[in-house]
């Protein structure tokens, strides 16, 4: 099945830890197939004070069910380094996040799919919609539109190639 990651870090050596992050998601039975450019976005979220972030998003493809995939990257992320967040939204090495699988609607107690903000944050958005131009959530929202919805603000600089 086909799905979306978002990648995020501000700690450290940013474009180390996503590199490394699309690395050892081969090894979780989750297989990269394409990866945006790598954009620097300001912090966005409960804490602004922190440094910018590098974000990217990946097409995969897994035959993991949500849950599974989701666990795949929370053991990526604990790889990397990241530990327990004790501030919401605060500093960190890497942050690996389900956005879609496939045509999937999920909630659970751990995940929503699609992920609640994929369409309210452009850090999200424009490297998604460089992966794919026509995305559009199951319900069918079209992300390109959610993007012209969202006017100002959230500034997304490209800061270098693909990841893969």
């Amino acid at each position: 099945m086909t799905g979306y990651l978002g990648l995020g870090s501000n700690v450290g050596d940013r474009r180390g830890y996503l590199e490394a992050a699309v690395e050892r998601l081969r090894h979780h039975e989750v297989q990269v197939v394409a990866s945006s450019s790598v954009y620097e976005t300001e912090p966005v979220g409960e804490v602004l004070d922190q440094p910018d972030f590098l974000n990217a998003c990946l097409r995969v493809e897994t035959e993991l069910d949500p849950e599974e995939l989701l666990d795949a990257c929370k053991a990526v992320e604990r790889e990397l380094g990241r530990r327990p967040a004790t501030i919401r939204h605060g500093p960190r090495p890497v942050d690996v996040d389900v956005l879609l699988l496939g045509d999937l609607e999920h909630a659970s107690e751990r995940l929503r799919l699609p992920h609640p903000e994929v369409a309210a944050r452009r850090f999200v958005l424009v490297p998604l919609l460089e992966l794919d131009p026509d995305l559009a959530t199951p319900a069918g929202e079209r992300l390109a539109d959610a993007l012209a919805a969202l006017g100002s603000g959230q500034e997304v600089r490209r800061a270098g190639p693909p990841l893969a």
